[in-house]
């Protein structure tokens, strides 16, 4: 009897593991961010971060930026006016879940890939 219950306790407990995700399988590793320009409309943007650069070519405009734990660097420039911010990421609620439910290695990956953090999805420069 007591065996039996603890088959049905570990059958169980490995249904709840398997119910979690990492972040890499729920939302990827790149992340879509629209850049908006202040007065100025029509700027050239250049995103980074560690992962790599991505560009806009006229503001308002998005890219898709692959995430990272390291801040996303924005310089857009219009002319001979330019304005440049630096956005840091944030760590996404499902890392912890991981951590907490036994997923110590999908956090790890997912924090190596950079699917752990996530950055503002709408970014505005001032240009000057």
């Amino acid at each position: 009897m007591i065996i039996n219950m603890i088959k049905k306790l570990f059958i169980f407990f490995i249904a709840i593991l398997s119910l979690t995700g990492c972040a890499s399988m729920t939302t990827g590793t790149n992340q879509s961010i629209s850049v908006n320009t202040e007065p100025e409309k029509g700027a050239v943007c250049e995103l980074n971060n560690d992962k790599g650069s991505w560009y806009v070519s006229s503001t308002p405009g998005s890219v898709v930026v692959h995430r990272s734990y390291s801040d996303l660097n924005i310089v857009c420039r219009k002319g001979n006016k330019a304005g440049n911010t630096s956005i840091k990421s944030t760590t996404k609620g499902m890392t912890f879940g991981n951590i907490i439910f036994g997923g110590i290695i999908g956090a790890a990956a997912d924090m190596s890939t950079g699917s752990a953090y996530d950055y503002p999805t709408n970014i505005s420069v001032m240009i000057k």
